[in-house]
């Protein structure tokens, strides 16, 4: 069994693993992968829902069972829902921008309860987004409440959260202010940046999730739920100044347009603007709790904002990201289309290769450490002016960088790529994700030969309009360059 991410000493409640088995959707998100091995340590039956099957899924939770299915498509969610007790539903549609979530996840949810209910499922438990629903809500906000709304049409009894901004190692929001205080001397602070917040902590937040789960008295009730502070937006970016050693001059803004600032954020967060913008939409509203109804029914102690914080730093300093904002797949199919899934061989490829008597294990790791912070070996100024076109296009870029320094998995983003198949000391193939004019990919191969390997960079590309092909052409050369130093790098002993 796994050990304890977090300690249970101070969650009072009792696992109750005898109810039955408990389906996680969102598995592959920030908070799912981090709520099921947690389920699993307390001795539940777990089911993972996931839209595609990985290798790295049974790696990573060898002891539940995992189901592919979409919550679009009816037939796979009844096979999904079949014999399960408990469901939580942890489903968003925020990467596709503030005119497609919302009628997304409304739709998701209307589907699920419908099966749900279908299936005698016997709870749903709920993560949803914290605000007064009595005020003008952010499309964001008012997105989670009406996806809570149609959860509960369903007569299968809910459980709701309603959480605000999460902190923790590789959320979204802590990444957003940390690069904006790592990166920035002064800040322009718009006069909704003075509103109420209260923060929560990831594990908090895996505590209330796990804490109603074994109190049957929540069942059919909606809580909010918040950290130990409240704070505004303003004094959250202070108070991780002052963390980072970090001089700021904060400076009263007349600009508060947040299509404009998240635009800007985006240029400098590896997080991409609609998820910016859909949290920014958030800050033009207090979000604090306005019951702690649901601490009476679980009293421990949640964590202040600086404690989550530096908990999030030590996290990236031990490299043990466990997950990131960047882990769900992009909602774009064709950015989720595998090379092997392609009905044809792509048209245009370039192969570079290279001799070497480095043991292939060395190359491997070699291999897998690039991207991110240490950059591509040489010629890193061409990486990063790629991606910074491709954030000009509102595009991924590559600040993104990756969720753990020196290892890599299936699924991990790394700057513009993402890493769609791995074999440990022969093979890594990376998907682009960037905006391009076709489709791409990137394989890193070694192969045996004779006493030392041979080192294979190969790229793809598929298109099928004139554009993608001039495209193609123009950039060829600087492949040679780029790969050709790039694998003699990579062979260097």
């Amino acid at each position: 069994m796994n050990q304890s991410r977090f300690s249970y000493q101070d969650l009072p409640s009792t696992p109750i693993p005898e109810i039955g088995k408990i389906l996680v959707t969102g598995a592959t998100g920030y908070v799912g992968g981090r709520l099921i091995p947690e389920l699993i340590d307390r001795g539940y039956q777990v089911r993972i829902m996931v839209r595609a099957m990985s290798p790295v899924h049974k790696e990573r939770w060898p002891n539940t069972e995992i189901v592919v299915a979409d919550v679009q498509d009816e037939d796979s969610l009844r096979k999904a829902l079949d014999g399960i007790h408990t469901a939580y539903y942890l489903i968003h549609s925020m990467l596709l921008g503030e005119e497609r979530f919302a009628s997304a996840d409304k739709k998701a949810a209307r589907k699920f309860a419908t099966i749900a209910k279908e299936k005698d499922i016997k709870r749903i438990i709920y993560l949803g987004g914290l605000g007064d629903t009595h005020s003008l809500l952010s499309p964001h906000l008012r997105s989670r409440i009406e996806v809570a709304n149609e959860l509960q049409k369903s007569e299968v009894s809910i459980t709701i959260l309603r959480a605000a901004v999460i902190i923790g190692s590789g959320s979204a929001s802590y990444e957003i202010i940390k690069n904006l205080v790592n990166n920035l001397p002064f800040f322009l602070i718009p006069h909704w940046a003075k509103n109420k917040c209260q923060p929560i902590g990831i594990r908090d937040i895996l505590k209330y999730l796990i804490g109603v789960l074994e109190k049957p008295e929540t069942s059919g009730q909606s809580y909010d739920i918040g950290g130990s502070e409240i704070l505004t937006y303003e004094s959250m970016l202070k108070k991780l100044a002052e963390i980072f050693e970090k001089k700021i001059v904060f400076i009263p803004s007349p600009i508060s347009n947040i299509s404009f600032l998240a635009y800007i954020a985006n240029f400098i967060t590896p997080v991409p603007s609609p998820i910016i913008r859909s949290l920014m939409e958030g800050l033009k509203n207090d979000v604090v709790c306005e019951s702690n109804a649901l601490s009476e029914i679980l009293p421990f102690e949640t964590l202040a904002y600086k404690t989550t914080v530096v908990r999030a730093m030590t996290r990236e300093e031990q490299d043990k990201v466990h997950t990131r904002w960047s882990d769900a797949y992009p909602p774009s199919h064709e950015l989720a289309l595998k090379l092997h899934e392609l009905e044809e061989i792509p048209q245009y490829t370039s192969s570079y290769f290279l001799y070497t008597e480095k043991d292939p294990a060395l190359l491997f790791d070699d291999i897998c450490k690039i991207g991110g912070k240490e950059g591509w070996f040489n010629s890193n100024w061409m990486w990063q002016l790629r991606g910074a076109i491709d954030k000009l296009l509102m595009g991924v870029g590559t600040a993104r960088g990756r969720r753990k320094a020196s290892t890599l998995e299936i699924n991990d983003v790394l700057d513009f790529w993402r890493v769609e198949d791995l074999k440990k000391n022969n093979l890594l193939l990376l998907r682009a994700e960037m905006k391009l004019p076709g489709r791409a990919w990137l394989e890193f191969e070694i192969e045996e030969k004779n006493s030392g390997n041979n080192l294979h960079i190969r790229a793809y590309y598929q298109t099928k309009t004139l554009f993608g092909k001039i495209y193609w052409y123009i950039f060829l050369p600087f492949h040679d360059y780029i790969f050709n130093d790039l694998i003699k790098q990579i062979a260097k002993i």
